[in-house]
């Protein structure tokens, strides 16, 4: 027995179609030759974020920091306490990148031996994300001596969904979701050349390289293990 393949004639075949000629599929298509590098797509295309060594940061301590909820079977309760008042919560993470040996590395607050996490949290009622974002920031790693920080938030970099009073998050709202319980949204924060943080004496704050969290949601969770990817539309110079 023969086998037989059905293959379209050519120049009739191939995906995507060309809905308007009929014609097979032509390859990328140029959509301008007048856009200069400084039209707003190019800026949007081209994101330069600038990297500072990590010994150009020195880091303190200051008094412990504690999670709202004493476990997290409480949090899930307040979780759906408020939810019944206030609707979906909204919270903010800051990503804060360094370079050490000539790598990308991610400032994480670790808690414990395995436990990992981005700085931020939830948002009051009302607050403007990047305002929130910044006050938390502060609240995390400013400094002791209530000295300001500066804090440039400069994009967003990841959507994350809590589709019900469980642990689970994803980057979509899933199909049959229609009223998620968390939107967790993560901002690139552009770091002054030098600064001075101040740790919570209950957490240490590590810089972890990207390539340790790339396809490693079995030590960070899904959400830092993705930022390697996230973080692969920038290009970053080392300074």
């Amino acid at each position: 027995m023969s086998s037989h393949t059905n293959r379209a004639p050519r120049g009739q075949s191939g995906w995507p179609r060309d809905k308007g000629s009929g014609q097979g599929y032509k390859g990328p298509q140029s959509f301008s030759n007048s856009s200069s590098s400084s039209s707003p797509l190019s800026l949007t295309l081209e994101r330069t974020i600038n990297l500072y060594p990590l010994s150009n940061y020195t880091f303190g301590t200051k008094e412990p920091l504690y999670e709202r909820d004493s476990s997290v079977t409480a949090r899930f309760q307040r979780m759906r306490e408020e939810f019944d008042k206030m609707g979906m919560r909204r919270s903010v993470e800051g990503v804060l990148i360094v370079h050490e040996h000539g790598l990308p590395h991610v400032l994480l607050l670790q808690l414990g031996t395995t436990f990992f996490k981005l700085p931020g949290g939830e948002l009051q009622a009302g607050e403007d994300q990047t305002v929130g974002l910044k006050r938390l920031l502060t609240e995390t790693l400013g400094r002791q001596d209530g000295a300001p920080m500066n804090w440039v938030v400069e994009d967003t970099i990841g959507n994350w969904w809590r589709p019900n009073f469980e642990p689970p998050q994803y980057p979509y709202i899933p199909a049959h979701i229609t009223k998620p319980k968390e939107h967790k949204r993560l901002f690139l924060v552009q770091l002054p050349e030098k600064a001075l943080f101040a740790v919570p004496r209950n957490y240490k704050l590590v810089a972890a390289p990207l390539f340790e969290l790339y396809d490693n949601s079995a030590g960070y969770g899904p959400i830092i293990s993705s930022l390697p990817q996230a973080l692969g539309r920038f290009n970053f110079v080392y300074k």
